[in-house]
């Protein structure tokens, strides 16, 4: 059998955060009984298609998932356990805030076998917090991982973002050794990026939100890097760090280019060959009713160029790199055939390290990670 993953997005939440340009809503509580019976019909309505595929991995995102109902939750996982062949070591995860959960869901999720609790804290200062726009606060964030553990959920992640406004370094290393002491087997650690049309682009715009300099963003992603090392995390890929054997399986299904199903309101897939996405307007998509020919949008033939090209930008965020044996076992041939002189350069600038068997990031690559990538794309003329 094939490994397939799954995406489902669930876009609602309590209050949009400041910085967030994810596709979500707030206030729109009266459409989530609709938007989960058309989520259940797509969920349906694709399992025509992934007959002799087994789901290796489940993620289900948003929004915040948490918000939902224990029966709203129930339904959507009965019916992939319905629909789907499901391994039984499959790595299930579900985004949750802290206040949005209660033991009722907590037991409801591991019923149906959800193994993963992803957490969405962002910071351990709750002066930072409320500028995020978060709803929640430290004290709030402890309860509801307290909750988590001793209803024996055993693999957790923990969100956190650095480069905060006015943030200093030692507030972030306060905010690690805070995290650390809690000992979550994965941490996801993510540089504040100020994103048009939300309010935090506006505030910069207008001088009003004050950042760390580049200089010291830096010095804050390598005392991430550090500290977390130093606990035991491993830094596995440019913005994730997990305890042996807590990697996140799904997350690593993008960054080497494995098949996944997008389902709900704007998720991506690649799938048979295709990249697409499913419509944004939540009325339209709720309308469909699950259609999946008629949600989908931005549709992309992905040819053997294209598909080497991501492979390569999308792997090499991994720390561990390409491994040059894997790539000559998916398409026949060796790297140095595409990218033979681009390698040899940035090796030469030291931005890339290469070796016998893999090719992979420097840690001076890391630091400017989006212009060394851009040196992959292939002339296709």
């Amino acid at each position: 059998m094939k490994d397939l993953s799954l995406y489902i997005h669930i876009p609602f939440c309590k209050s949009k955060c400041n910085y967030c340009d994810f596709l979500s809503f707030d206030n729109e509580d009266k459409k989530i009984e609709n938007y989960i019976n058309a989520l259940n019909n797509e969920i349906k309505n694709y399992s025509e298609l992934t007959k002799g595929y087994q789901i290796k991995s489940i993620f289900i995102g948003g929004g915040t998932p948490s918000i939902l109902s224990c029966n709203q939750l129930s339904s959507i996982l009965l019916a992939i356990k319905k629909y789907y062949d499901i391994d039984k070591n499959a790595e299930i995860t579900i985004e949750a805030n802290p206040g949005t959960l209660t033991l009722e869901k907590i037991e409801t999720i591991l019923r149906y076998n959800v193994n993963r609790v992803s957490v969405g804290l962002q910071s351990c200062n709750n002066i930072a917090l409320k500028k995020l726009g978060r709803i929640h606060t430290l004290e709030e964030f402890l309860l509801s991982y307290e909750l988590l553990r001793n209803t024996g959920v055993k693999n957790i992640n923990i969100d956190l973002m650095f480069a905060l406004p006015n943030q200093t370094i030692k507030e972030l290393e306060s905010d690690l050794n805070n995290i650390i002491k809690l000992n979550p087997e994965h941490i996801s650690c993510y540089g504040l990026i100020i994103e048009e049309g939300t309010l935090f682009n506006k505030l910069y715009n207008d001088n009003k939100l004050f950042l760390p300099n580049e200089e010291i963003e830096r010095d804050m992603y390598w005392l991430v890097h550090n500290i977390l090392e130093e606990n035991y995390y491993k830094h596995y890929e440019i913005s994730n760090f997990a305890k042996k054997g807590k990697e996140c399986y799904h997350n690593t299904v993008y960054w080497k280019e494995f098949e996944y199903i997008g389902i709900g309101l704007g998720a991506s897939s690649y799938f048979n060959g295709y990249r697409y996405k499913n419509i944004s307007d939540i009325n339209n998509y709720i309308q469909l009713n699950g259609e999946i020919n008629l949600l989908k949008e931005d549709i992309q033939k992905i040819d053997k160029l294209t598909s080497i090209e991501e492979y390569m930008f999308l792997g090499l965020r991994l720390l561990d790199g390409i491994n040059k044996q894997e790539f000559n076992d998916r398409w026949g041939e060796e790297v140095d055939l595409y990218y033979k002189e681009v390698i040899k350069e940035l090796t030469q600038k030291k931005l890339l390290y290469e070796d016998a068997y893999r090719v992979k990031l420097t840690e001076k690559g890391i630091d400017i990670s989006n212009v060394v990538l851009s040196n992959f794309l292939l002339d296709k003329s």
